[in-house]
């Protein structure tokens, strides 16, 4: 395992400016257990920590009550521990219907001792394909951490911890879709994938682990509530106009370069005649 004065520092100085999350939510109040006939449970009154699991029979999943077009929807995320393998947790915004948007955190899970996979995407009335890919730089599974998606007319930006790792431009002006019409409801859930999710299904789940579970807590969703066929936005909403600077830009930069395993930009085995154009 190496080490470095330089690589503390810079891990230091990322955590020193990354911003700063304010809770206010209610998983009793803001959010429904849809699915998973009793896997899913919240653990106290006040509502801020909830839990899914999955066994052999189902996995279980939340949604969010209400549906925003545009917003910054928030999470502590721990992870099922061990030997993890074809399970998938999650935490996403989507859309209705056949022509949907969604904006993706995914964990693929993984055998004892291996890393994590952190998957996310972009789909624009229903087609997908702009994955990235990361391995964290710390043990999602000893302890909470921070997922955020911001999503507003102009981009969508994922941070882990306050650190932004990904950044999805508004490139309308060069013909590619970007989510702005549809409303959508943030979910969650933990499910089953071995078919896919861990070493392309090379790994299969251990159901003797059985029943997988991750926790939830600290679930926070600012956003601009559509309801009756319109959207009413909270004023002054800081997401609204947010973008990265310099300095956000060169933790997106650090995070690509040191901990991303797959970027769809740079796959040209599965785009042979050049790489999509929201990429240049």
């Amino acid at each position: 395992m190496k080490s470095s004065c330089g690589t503390r520092f810079t891990f230091l100085a990322l955590y020193l400016f990354a911003v700063q999350c304010v809770y206010a939510g209610s998983f009793h109040k803001d959010v429904n257990i849809h699915w998973g006939d009793g896997r899913g449970k919240i653990h106290d009154n006040e509502g801020k920590l909830l839990s899914l699991s999955l066994d052999k029979s189902s996995g279980s999943g939340f949604q969010s009550n209400q549906e925003f077009l545009y917003g910054k929807a928030e999470v502590q995320m721990k992870l099922v521990p061990g030997n993890s393998a074809g399970t998938v947790t999650t935490f996403y915004l989507k859309s209705h219907g056949t022509t949907w948007d969604e904006v993706d955190f995914e964990f693929l899970g993984n055998i004892t001792g291996h890393p994590y996979t952190l998957h996310t995407n972009v789909y624009t009335k229903g087609l997908g394909d702009k994955e990235q890919q990361f391995h964290l730089w710390f043990d999602p599974t000893a302890g909470f951490h921070t997922y955020c998606i911001t999503w507003n007319p102009e981009r969508i930006i994922f941070t882990v911890d306050g650190i932004p790792i990904r950044e999805f431009k508004n490139s309308e002006s060069i013909g590619i879709h970007f989510p702005k019409s549809q409303p959508m409801r943030v979910y969650a859930s933990l499910w089953e994938a071995e078919h896919w999710a861990t070493r392309g299904g090379l790994e299969k789940t251990d159901w003797s682990k059985a029943p997988f579970t991750a926790y939830y807590r600290n679930y926070n969703v600012e956003g601009c509530v559509w309801a009756n066929g319109k959207s009413s936005c909270p004023k002054k909403s800081h997401w609204f106009t947010k973008k990265l600077g310099k300095g956000g830009m060169n933790k997106v930069k650090w995070a690509q370069r040191k901990y991303m395993v797959y970027n769809y930009c740079t796959d040209k085995k599965r785009f042979p005649q050049g790489v999509p154009a929201v990429c240049t």
